[in-house]
């Protein structure tokens, strides 16, 4: 008896709340959109003390990573580098370590 009366209760307020969300203004935008396009801005890092950057590629910075990422004209990745600690270190396409800068203490 219980139950019966719990879901003749339930039955009549569902109705009336999809009616209430149908009645709202016009929406905004939805999760999918919002991701898209972020409204909080990327973070900037200065990479000027990365010195080598392979002739000729594309560098894209990573600034939540502190990478830079080298592609080749022809749109192949060809490598990054990335700080850790008192250097930065170089990788080629295959992530083997090609080259090590190291920075003075006073950079940090």
């Amino acid at each position: 008896m219980y139950v019966l009366a719990a879901s003749l209760g339930l039955a009549v307020a569902a109705p009336t709340l999809a009616c209430a969300q149908e009645d709202d203004g016009p929406k905004g935008p939805t999760m999918h959109q919002l991701a898209t396009t972020p409204p909080v801005p990327s973070a900037h890092k200065d990479f000027s003390q990365f010195q080598y950057r392979p002739a000729g590629d594309k560098v894209i910075e990573q600034s939540d990573a502190n990478r830079l990422l080298f592609w080749t004209p022809q749109g192949t990745p060809d490598g990054y580098a990335e700080r850790r600690g008192n250097a930065i270190f170089y990788y080629d396409r295959t992530g083997k370590a090609i080259r090590v800068q190291e920075l003075p203490f006073d950079e940090n």
